[in-house]
């Protein structure tokens, strides 16, 4: 070392430290051995495949930018921010549904996807669409327990679920309806209510690490904004459905300290859905967007499940569009909102 030229001992010193640092990371986005999933079409990785519902993804155009062009069931033309956060945090680079006919013990495993496309936190709004329930998700995870139970034997699955993350992620479906417009915030509280209790059976049933997601912007939601009947050259946000939406994140932002507090061991962290989606919505070429107003399939106005087929022309740079179809994103912005969430949530887990 006496004898190395000062320009080679800084190289060597640079690449101890930079490799060191890389290290340290790995091992700590290395901390879940496993992510579990639970919410509605955001997160479902084509559970809605498997039951009778017309609330389905499994078709073109659909996947159409997911490994092998293939529909798998999620709403979005690729992957959904858990896969991606699946990927950063090492685990695997898609995230299964559990009610997948060939579902593997190394899957099982790692964790999968209980959720519903179309469900809510609300059983009325689960009736409505007939899809899977809240409840009957966390009755899904049981099942998964007692099989990740014979496949690692009992001590392993108790570590590998007190140490999995746990991804909720619903609530739009509950009140993407007049309730918004009635300023209901009675019912916000029924659902923040129904968040305490399902985190609560969660905890129980073993889960110590979740993150809440929030309510997006539904105001700019294409299908919203083509409710209200708006032309097409003059479609805006909906002000007071945007509205709504912050002040349920607010109280949601608010309660989940407080959930925490009440569950010795837990660590519950709310994931900020609503400001990222703004700011892309209002700075979109800072994103590489060029239109947020409606979705690349179809008109993108009203297209999404049904009306989004096989015959339905798409976009030619799906990308470029925020929305994928008229109510759920694209997988460009799936990867931006997963960005956000490995820089202001997961650091709370670490």
């Amino acid at each position: 070392m006496a004898n190395m030229k000062p320009s080679v001992v800084l190289v060597y010193i640079l690449t101890i430290f930079f490799n060191t640092g890389n290290a340290t990371r790995s091992r700590s986005f290395s901390k879940f051995p496993a992510i579990l999933v639970f919410g509605d079409s955001t997160v479902d990785s084509g559970n809605n495949n498997e039951i009778d519902t017309l609330f389905k993804a499994n078709f073109r155009p659909y996947g159409r930018l997911y490994p092998g062009h293939t529909p798998t069931g999620r709403f979005s033309d690729g992957r959904l921010i858990t896969d991606f956060l699946a990927s950063i945090l090492k685990i695997k680079n898609a995230v299964p549904p559990f009610l997948k006919p060939d579902l593997s013990d190394h899957e099982i495993a790692t964790g999968v996807s209980f959720a519903s496309s179309g469900s809510g936190y609300d059983n009325a709004t689960n009736d409505v669409f007939q899809v899977i329930s809240f409840p009957k998700q966390i009755d899904m995870f049981r099942d998964y327990t007692a099989r990740l139970r014979r496949v690692v034997g009992e001590q392993k699955a108790k570590k590998i679920i007190g140490a999995a993350l746990v991804v909720i992620s619903t609530g739009t479906n509950d009140i993407s309806t007049l309730r918004m417009d009635r300023n209901d915030t009675g019912y916000q509280d029924f659902l923040l209510n129904k968040v305490q209790f399902f985190t609560k059976q969660l905890y129980d049933l073993g889960c110590r690490s979740m993150i809440v997601a929030g309510l997006p912007p539904i105001g700019c939601l294409p299908i919203q904004m083509t409710t209200k009947q708006q032309p097409p050259s003059r479609r805006r946000c909906l002000h007071n459905q945007n509205l709504y939406s912050v002040s349920y994140n607010q109280k949601l932002a608010s309660m989940l300290p407080l959930v925490q507090a009440k569950l010795s061991g837990s660590k519950i962290a709310y994931a900020d859905i609503y400001e990222p989606l703004m700011d892309m919505i209002h700075h979109p070429q800072k994103y590489g967007f060029e239109e947020t107003n409606k979705g690349c399939c179809g008109t993108g106005f009203v297209e999404m499940g049904p009306l989004c087929n096989p015959t339905t022309p798409t976009c030619r740079h799906p990308s470029r569009y925020l929305f994928w179809d008229a109510v759920h994103p694209g997988q460009s912005t799936y990867q931006y909102l997963t960005k956000y969430v490995e820089k202001k949530v997961l650091p709370k887990f670490l």
